[in-house]
């Protein structure tokens, strides 16, 4: 049972946190058309980190409901990847950081969609359907911006180069992924390594970027360990709920 709540945890905070942080981009996005796209983006990763949630709190059944899981925890009990936390910074930072993270939520999906836990494969089901599309415009952005100006190719090599380090931790199997792989429930998250990386190469080979060798990767956030990121993020996302407790449309 612990096991799985830590599970559900994951995959909720991730959504949850990269739903606030697009949502940042609204009255700044760089054309009207960017602006509905992000929103929409911001509000399906919401949508699936409430379904994530939901569960999650009915399989601790400690009178907290996804609202007290999401604005009720300090930054220490968050389980979402250092990837997601990670500053906006500019349009190629934040697609960037997209793309990334959607090559690997479609992978993941996909496998959850086979999950012996019934409840975890529709929710992975009904969400693939979302992150597809999330996938097909982060993936073209890298592209256009890859393969665009001189000085949209430029950011995006800074945006991969200040990235890349998040990213092997999309990858990290501990005693929680075990436990429940073994169970059938979960995704083998190193099988997902090869697929993801062929994805990568194959849209900055059209992008006309190139992927790093560097294997370090930056570790902790499925743990709970954060950047200062997080906090900051926290302040804004909580404050609501922080001074009105309880508060109610």
């Amino acid at each position: 049972m612990t096991a799985l709540f830590e599970y559900l945890l994951r995959l909720g905070d991730a959504n949850l946190i990269l739903s606030h942080r697009l949502s940042e981009w609204v009255g700044h996005a760089p054309a009207i058309e960017e602006e509905l796209a992000i929103g929409n983006t911001a509000l399906d990763l919401l949508g699936q980190a409430q379904l994530w949630l939901n569960l999650a709190a009915e399989t601790k059944n400690d009178g907290r409901d996804a609202d007290k899981l999401a604005y009720l925890r300090d930054a220490g009990q968050y389980r979402n990847l250092l990837l997601v936390e990670q500053p906006n910074g500019d349009f190629a930072h934040t697609l960037t950081r997209q793309f990334f993270f959607d090559s690997f939520h479609y992978l993941l999906l996909d496998a959850l969609a086979k999950s012996s836990n019934a409840a975890i494969a529709a929710i992975a089901a009904k969400a693939i359907k979302e992150v597809s599309y999330h996938l097909r415009r982060s993936r073209d952005w890298v592209i256009t911006l890859g393969d665009g100006s001189d000085e949209s190719h430029r950011r995006m090599l800074i945006a991969i180069d200040n990235l890349w380090a998040y990213t092997g931790e999309l990858f990290e199997m501990d005693s929680v992924d075990s436990e429940l792989l073994d169970a059938g429930i979960a995704a083998n998250l190193a099988y997902l390594r090869e697929p993801w990386l062929r994805e990568i190469n194959s849209t900055f080979a059209k992008a006309t970027l190139t992927v790093p060798q560097n294997n370090w990767a930056q570790r902790g956030g499925k743990r709970g360990v954060h950047t200062e990121h997080l906090g900051f993020l926290l302040a804004e996302m909580q404050f609501l709920q922080r001074a009105y407790p309880n508060a109610t449309w």
